[in-house]
């Protein structure tokens, strides 16, 4: 009996009783009173309701994080219903089981799933037997099945399902499953994508009762707001996750096109949703009112993905220039094979000098002055070679001695096969003499043009507002705090500290790779001098750089990426 019928019929009997020996008229108007006043009051409840229902798909349909917003619908459904426990289950991809999603029960101080952080370890329920038989022995899958709305009052004393599992659980607990009320969530199309399953409704006392049939069809209009916005939530989660899907493949495909990077991309994104979470840790000190919200959480993350996209357009032998003569191919092997050709041409001299010094009956003092000076020739032939290979290794400083006796190798000439050449090319004398490193001032400006090529790539994508910067933040992570970084030379106040997290996270992965080609891999402490060395030189933040190491998230990143060897001091 409803909660209103129980209203009347109480008023009724009690007007029956009074009819006896009692002026009629005078009953009747009290009975017309109670009558009015009962049906005022349950208007007025279900008014309450109806204005609690309404707010409560606002609620629902304004939450996008799904763990948050099945938490909502299960809390939600027992308070209107005063249940003391509640279960949702998700239908999985393939539609052959109902996964645990959430699960509650406040007599038992249980709460797992969503943002718990209390993992659920139940094994799902399968919808179908092994011999693909529909499961309808249990309560929740002959709901997801049917869709039908299931109403026990008592389960120890219903038949149709098997309530041994609920039986067990009260055994070993000690608590005792009742009433029971389970619905389904079906979405705009009418597919069933979860059931709700509530236990044990409580009255006034505590006592539990069966779920009034009042109450079902308000439940009911909040699973079907609940499933709408869990298909709305979804479907956005979807999204996010193909969002991902492609940024990340893209990322592979621009690691994947340097065997030297692989895996740079990645590990700048560890670093710097490392240092953002320390940022949001802290409450005291310069970033003590700084707190990233989710979503410029997962705005930074997205930019550190996206940091290097730009290098999908620069030349792989400009990215992996490893040698000052590498170009499309090594031409350290050319340059080798001249040399070796240079000699053997001096060989070639010194024979026909001997020859034609024999013919005209020279003296053997003549032949001995022939070879001699020839081979000094060669010697000095044979040095120059190898001195031209060190210059190709960018280990040591071209200083202006190294730079004058490349350039006077590089005019000597040569004669084969009739025409006369320069023993080395003035494009290769220009990569021989760059003073540090690899790449000319050209190709240098050809990497640095990732920078801009990021921006302008992802500038065209239709980010969402709240994911606005990150062409900015992913095109910032060169720019220096003096004003003299790429692309567009931001400086001070200026540089948002989203891109100077990603500046120090991009410089510190790069110090400390373990596979570049052009360098051993550096200790750990030389990494953080040079840290140093950029904080003084106004490249980097002096606050981020200290935050990083004073935290001692450099170590941690260290011990996780590193090898051994780079830990241990010089």
């Amino acid at each position: 009996m409803s909660s209103r019928a129980e209203e009347l019929h109480d008023i009724l009997g009690k007007a029956l009783i009074d009819l006896q020996g009692t002026d009629c008229h005078e009953v009747v108007s009290r009975l017309s009173r109670d009558i009015n006043a009962a049906f005022a009051k349950n208007s007025d409840a279900k008014e309450d309701l109806v204005e609690r229902l309404t707010e409560i798909g606002l609620a629902l349909s304004g939450e996008t994080r799904l763990e948050r917003l099945l938490e909502m619908i299960v809390d939600e459904a027992r308070v209107l219903t005063r249940a003391d426990a509640g279960t949702l289950y998700i239908v999985d991809s393939d539609g052959r089981k109902l996964e645990f999603s959430i699960l509650q029960n406040d007599k038992m101080q249980v709460r797992m799933g969503g943002t718990s952080g209390n993992e659920i370890t139940l094994p799902p329920v399968p919808l179908y037997t092994s011999g693909n038989a529909p499961n309808k022995s249990n309560v929740s899958s002959y709901c997801a099945l049917t869709g039908e709305t299931i109403n026990i009052a008592d389960v120890y004393e219903a038949e149709g399902f098997d309530f041994t599992g609920p039986r067990k659980y009260d055994a070993a607990t000690g608590y005792r499953s009742k009433s029971m009320l389970v619905l389904a969530l079906k979405n705009h199309e009418q597919d069933i994508i979860g059931v709700l399953q509530l236990l044990n409704a409580l009255d006034d006392d505590g006592e539990i009762i069966e779920f009034s049939p009042d109450i079902v069809d308000i439940v009911g209009s909040l699973a079907s707001q609940a499933a709408i916005a869990l298909t709305n939530a979804q479907l956005i989660q979807g999204l996010k996750d193909l969002l991902y899907s492609v940024i990340q493949s893209i990322a592979a495909a621009i690691d994947a096109k340097s065997p030297y990077t692989n895996g740079h991309i990645e590990r700048v994104v560890t670093i710097t949703m490392m240092i953002a979470d320390k940022v949001n840790s802290i409450h005291e000190g310069k970033y003590a009112d700084v707190h990233f919200t989710d979503d410029e959480l997962e705005e930074l993350k997205l930019a550190a993905w996206m940091h290097d996209v730009g290098k999908i357009s620069i030349p792989e032998h400009v990215v992996d220039k490893s040698t000052k003569l590498e170009t499309i191919f090594d031409r350290s092997k050319m340059v080798d094979a001249r040399f070796r050709l240079i000699s053997e041409t001096i060989k070639n001299r010194q024979l026909e000098e001997t020859i034609a010094a024999l013919t005209n009956g020279t003296d053997p003092a003549k032949l001995v002055e022939i070879e001699m000076r020839y081979a000094v020739e060669q010697e000095q032939a044979e040095e120059d070679r190898l001195f031209i290979n060190s210059c190709n290794i960018p280990k040591e400083f071209m200083s202006d001695e190294r730079i004058a006796r490349v350039e006077e190798i590089a005019s000597r000439t040569y004669e084969s096969n009739g025409e006369t050449f320069t023993w080395l090319t003035e494009d290769e004398v220009k990569n021989l003499c760059i003073r540090k490193g690899t790449l000319t001032d050209k190709e240098r400006k050809v990497i640095e043009s990732h920078a801009a090529i990021t921006h302008e790539m992802l500038s065209r994508l239709p980010f969402p507002k709240r994911l606005s910067r990150v062409p900015e933040y992913a095109a910032g992570h060169h720019e220096k705090l003096d004003g003299s970084g790429y692309p567009n030379g931001v400086a001070g106040e200026n540089l948002p500290l989203q891109a100077r997290i990603m500046a120090v996270a991009d410089i510190f992965e790069a110090l400390t790779a373990k596979d570049r080609p052009y360098k051993k891999p550096m200790k750990l402490s030389q990494a953080i001098k040079i840290l140093g060395f950029m904080v003084k030189d106004k490249h980097i933040d002096e606050d981020i750089c200290q935050l990083f190491i004073d935290s001692g998230l450099y170590l941690d990143y260290a011990k996780a990426e590193l090898d051994p060897s780079q830990l241990e001091d010089d």
